[in-house]
């Protein structure tokens, strides 16, 4: 066959293919279907073999397999490939694509998947998809089982077709992480109703069952007190006892107090809050480096709780010796910003696998954190991998003024 009909596709097949994206990218959001449609066009109109279409995941550190021609249809969602590592990783991380004729194992790029069967499929080209103005979607591969020759023209139309589809699934993605923000703001708003009332529910309990009875007794106290006036002992007996009572009580109503702000930031500020948090943690070795800063009451709280939430996590589920904890003010020409950070030793996790928000993280309160961060302007930022610990940020901007 000459090599203008070994050409990926002709000119009428290039409409044809276009139209046919065209129509895919438009009838919905989402992700894995346009890419599946797109692997199946791409392999008929090439007369190539087999097409997969890697897409960029949510943390932009890896590629994972959204559309394949079939029988490997059945290995979406399983094949994750971080940036620089392999043909398609080299490709993201580089934004140029890569041609193969034969012997794809000579690359040292080249990293197989034993489920992708690549040593069936002899020639190959990868391209970058990409969107404008040079934001990386993810990376589109075309093989074939026979040697075959890949031109400039071959590779500039596949580039073609690949920008046409970063633009439809960038949408895409963005639609998807927006309705499970949306979904995951609604769980969370059902939680913090039903905390408000559990919280509610408890400190009346505790004020009844407390602060209540022990004024109620400090009350009968005093009175006994004064019907004792003759009797020195008696007196001094009752009045005992009021002074007794009267210290349980002021120590519940702090307690109840610190459960609504901790009276620790009030007489320390944050940094000497989270230094006081730190030493209340026996079971880890935690290491303190603390701006000696104060920020708006408001964002201290926040800052506070979410330290206290993170450590809880590292004791319950990290299983961690040792952690740090940050806090500092970054300066920057739009404006201070103030850091917290918590970096542990423990078994860490999958960011890719359980991301913020899913269900399976919930016992975390990862999203609880995220909620208070975003509530107070700023955003959480969770970097984990299974072995090697998990650091947890939260960075939110200060007021351009001072607040009362």
């Amino acid at each position: 066959m000459s090599s203008s009909a070994r050409a990926v596709l002709t000119a009428d097949r290039e409409l044809a293919l276009l139209r046919e994206l065209i129509q895919a990218a438009s009838s919905g959001p989402g992700v894995e279907p346009l890419a599946a449609a797109a692997a199946r066009m791409i392999t008929a109109a090439t007369d190539s073999d087999v097409c997969f279409v890697h897409v960029l995941d949510d943390t932009e550190r890896s590629l994972t397999l959204a559309g394949a021609t079939p029988p490997f249809d059945s290995e979406v969602g399983k094949i994750r490939l971080p940036l620089g590592q392999g043909i398609s990783g080299w490709v993201a991380r580089h934004r140029k694509p890569v041609v193969i004729r034969k012997d794809k194992e000579s690359d040292p790029r080249y990293l197989p998947f034993r489920s992708l069967r690549g040593r069936d499929f002899t020639s190959m080209v990868s391209v970058p998809m990409e969107t404008a103005p040079g934001g990386l979607v993810g990376v589109l591969n075309v093989h074939t089982v026979a040697e075959r020759e890949f031109g400039d023209r071959d590779v500039e139309l596949l580039l073609v077709i690949g920008r046409l589809i970063a633009g439809a699934m960038h949408q895409a993605r963005l639609h998807r992480q927006l309705v499970a923000r949306e979904r995951a703001h609604e769980n969370f708003v059902e939680q913090v109703i039903e905390a408000q009332e559990l919280e509610r529910r408890r400190l009346a309990s505790d004020i009844h069952d407390g602060i209540s009875q022990r004024l109620v007794t400090l009350s009968y106290r005093l009175d006994a007190a004064a019907q004792a006036l003759d009797d020195r002992a008696a007196l001094t007996e009752q009045l005992e006892r009021a002074r007794e009572l009267a210290q349980l009580t002021l120590q519940e109503a702090r307690a109840a107090i610190s459960g609504l702000r901790p009276p620790v930031l009030d007489d320390l500020g944050l940094s000497g809050g989270l230094a006081s948090l730190a030493r209340s943690i026996p079971q880890i070795g935690i290491e303190v480096d603390l701006d000696d800063t104060r920020v708006p009451d408001h964002i201290e709280l926040a800052l506070y709780r979410i330290a206290q939430e993170c450590l809880q996590n590292v004791v319950k589920h990290a299983r961690a010796t040792r952690a740090r904890l940050t806090f500092r003010l970054d300066r920057t020409d739009d404006g201070d910003i103030a850091r917290l950070e918590i970096a542990d030793d423990g078994v860490g996790f999958d960011t890719f696998e359980h991301p913020l928000g899913s269900d399976e993280m919930g016992g975390y309160g990862l999203l609880s954190m995220a909620e208070r961060a975003e509530i107070v302007g700023g955003r959480l930022n969770i970097r984990s991998r299974p072995g090697a610990g998990t650091t947890v940020t939260a960075t939110i901007p200060l007021p351009s003024t001072p607040a009362d």
